[in-house]
């Protein structure tokens, strides 16, 4: 069990008034979020249909929750880990322009995840796409994407801060942009989230640039599924990566917190050139690698914002488990109630 306990912890606000917080931060965000992006709000699948290259793998290794349909054969439906690549297909479907895009709601299972402080069996975030021109598949617009975001996360804060009089916002005007890269070299006796958590506590809130490609030390940063993030394209300043996650400075956890993972998605020649890096090339004859080779879907920035992640940083808590309900060890239940962390 990874648990950490901050000393002389004791939160903000009670159950009740976090209850209450929880949906004006979630109704303020996605409001300000689909209002700076020009997002529709669409419904959403909890589930796909296994074997069509829909579901999103993560880092190729997690399981996906399971389970046959009945009325269709006992073919097997997977609970999506994301929505990364459903969403292009839906702006094809809806037929949305340049410009505009759509979000949604996002509910997943993770039964490989690690339960610890910001870790839980159940995810639950903003899935949002945007169409984007040819020209635009560039890092500067996934800066002016990032700082958008951005704007609308300082937003929440400051209205969250002006109705709990004692939650102080803390985050900076403008965000710092760094590439992997130039982590390594500041700092190369460390681990990539040792740099990212030296990084966040000095700056408040980074956006990491390039994760999923190989530096030139042969690192990874971190790892990304080779079919809906660019990590593999060169940028005008010679690094590699159209992709990144926003990470904030948690004061209560003392250490580097992510709340987005996003990016320039992959174009047919990113595809090609990552599954072969990945030797994952099988998968160009699932359903939705086809539709992409083929040109059926739109050029795409897109990336998921978690919903309890970003709570639990505004409401200043320590334990994910204090904003949604879940499933946690006995121990860890036992060591939180004597550390007056409240798990919902």
């Amino acid at each position: 069990m990874k648990l950490s306990i901050p000393k002389n912890y004791k939160s903000v606000l009670d159950v009740s008034q976090t209850e209450q917080a929880i949906k004006q931060i979630k109704d303020f965000f996605q409001l300000n979020l689909a209002s700076e992006l020009r997002l529709r709000r669409v419904t959403a699948p909890l589930f796909v249909k296994k074997g069509t290259g829909i579901n999103d793998d993560l880092n190729g290794v997690e399981r996906p929750v399971a389970f046959p349909m009945k009325d269709l054969d006992d073919d097997v439906a997977e609970i999506v880990h994301s929505l990364a690549k459903w969403k292009r297909m839906a702006l094809a479907d809806l037929e949305i322009k340049e410009g505009f895009g759509l979000y949604t709601d996002m509910n997943a299972i993770r039964p490989d995840e690690e339960l610890t402080n910001i870790h839980s069996l159940y995810v639950d975030q903003w899935d949002w796409e945007r169409v984007v021109s040819k020209e635009e598949r560039n890092l500067d617009y996934l800066k002016y994407v990032v700082n958008k975001i951005y704007a609308a996360l300082v937003r929440t804060e400051y209205h969250i801060s002006e109705t709990y009089l004692d939650i102080e916002p803390e985050l900076p005007e403008e965000i710092k942009f760094i590439h992997t890269e130039e982590l390594a070299a500041k700092y190369p006796d460390l681990t990539p989230f040792e740099r990212e958590t030296e990084e966040a506590k000095k700056h408040g809130a980074i956006f990491v640039i390039g994760i999923g490609g190989e530096m030139p030390n042969g690192e990874i940063h971190d790892g990304r599924a080779p079919d809906y993030d660019d990590w593999s394209t060169a940028t005008a300043d010679g690094c590699i990566g159209l992709n990144g996650d926003i990470i904030l400075w948690n004061s209560v956890l003392n250490r580097a917190f992510e709340i987005s993972s996003m990016g320039i998605r992959v174009d047919k020649d990113a595809l090609n050139k990552q599954l072969a890096i990945r030797g994952a090339e099988d998968r160009k004859e699932l359903l939705w690698h086809k539709m992409l080779l083929n040109d059926e879907l739109p050029l795409t920035v897109g990336g998921g914002i978690g919903q309890s992640r970003l709570c639990m940083f505004f409401l200043k808590k320590a334990h994910i488990g204090e904003i949604q309900s879940s499933i946690w060890p006995d121990e860890m239940l036992k060591e939180c109630k004597a550390n007056d962390i409240h798990l919902l």
